[in-house]
């Protein structure tokens, strides 16, 4: 039987009560496809900030790099927001991210039928909407240099290199090959040499993908297209900050930031995370939403330890539970038949895994 090594980083906020609640259909999806997970908890955010004095602890990394994978809940609080910068959650996490070289960030945006009246936008529009964001994510203006500020002027830098995009371009065209198989590139190559760069680099690799379609799209109207006809994207490619606010446009689409999961992966780990964040408003009540980490499980299980039945048993756990009625509050005003906690909308979903075994 095989055994994976899984750190596990709960963090702050609601990070502990939805990475439980994911442990809970781990577990009983590893004992039913017959597999072991051994977790190992590691510390990062303002927890460890308490504990240690440094959001993001040596231990951390190594600990994460000696694991098959690393499930991540969230991080962050008021308490912290205070501190010098280098100091607060939100550093370390930059910093564990190039330290892991998790250089892609996999955002999959897919409206579910029975969350159709969640989203903001008119049904006909969203109906079947099942998006793949392939986000740059230890690039770009956020960790481009020169940086800084004084009394009068700040400035970032916004950097990429050849071998950056040409990486991420790879990961992009590879996921639209079990796709359907169209790539949308989106950049600002009317304004900036840095993206002009990124398009001219991303056309080159698209020659070796004969079979994947590819498009370009300047970000302003990759933002209006997404709310016009976002069925018209199947994988969207893009740089850091672009792919940041794009992906929350995104995920809004579908209803609700707490069911979409995401990969940060790279050549040798990956970090498997739901996108919103810690929700120290709500933390401690029992009410938040643990989809979108139980689907983050269901990523990790899939491209980091290639247990795809598993994944897909998660996957289809997620959908009865949905169609059968159950909610967390964010979501009880849609033909909720019955309003559950975190804890009961994972034992919900942990019930449906024997069901989904094929």
């Amino acid at each position: 039987m095989k055994t994976y090594n899984i750190a596990l980083i709960k963090g702050d906020g609601i990070g502990p009560e939805i990475i439980q609640e994911a442990v809970k259909v781990l577990d009983t999806v590893s004992s039913t496809f017959d597999f072991n997970l051994k977790y190992n908890e590691l510390l990062m955010g303002g927890c460890a900030y308490e504990q240690t004095g440094d959001p993001l602890p040596d231990d951390t990394i190594q600990g994460a790099l000696a694991s098959d994978a690393v499930l991540f809940g969230a991080i962050g609080g008021y308490q912290w927001d205070t501190l010098p910068r280098e100091k607060r959650p939100e550093s370390g996490l930059l910093r564990f991210r190039k330290a892991l070289g998790v250089y892609a960030n996999l955002r999959p945006a897919i409206v579910y039928d029975e969350l159709l009246q969640a989203s903001t936008i008119k049904s006909e529009i969203v109906r079947g909407v099942d998006i793949m964001v392939v986000r740059e994510l230890i690039g770009g203006i956020y960790f481009g240099e020169p940086k800084g500020k004084d009394d009068n002027r700040g400035y970032n830098t916004m950097v990429y290199t050849r071998q950056e995009i040409e990486r991420i371009a790879h990961q992009a065209f590879k996921i639209a090959q079990t796709r359907k198989k169209r790539v949308c590139s989106v950049d600002k190559a009317n304004v900036l040499d840095v993206s002009q760069l990124w398009r001219d680099v991303v056309t080159e690799i698209s020659r070796q993908y004969p079979d994947v379609e590819l498009s370009h799209m300047y970000v302003d109207n990759a933002a209006m297209q997404l709310v016009r006809d976002p069925k018209q994207f199947d994988v969207i490619l893009t740089g850091n900050i672009f792919g940041d606010i794009l992906s929350d446009e995104a995920s809004m689409i579908c209803g609700s930031i707490g069911l979409l999961p995401s990969a940060s992966v790279g050549a040798d780990i990956g970090v498997y995370e739901p996108i919103h964040g810690s929700a120290p408003d709500i933390a401690g009540q029992g009410i938040a939403n643990p989809i979108a980490t139980i689907s983050s499980a269901a990523m990790m299980l899939r491209y980091a330890l290639n247990e795809q039945a598993a994944a897909d048993a998660i996957d289809c756990a997620v959908k009865l539970a949905l169609k059968d009625g159950y909610r967390t509050k964010d979501l009880a005003e849609f033909d909720a038949k019955q309003v559950c906690s975190t804890k009961e909308i994972g034992t919900i979903i942990a019930g449906y895994i024997s069901k989904c075994k094929h």
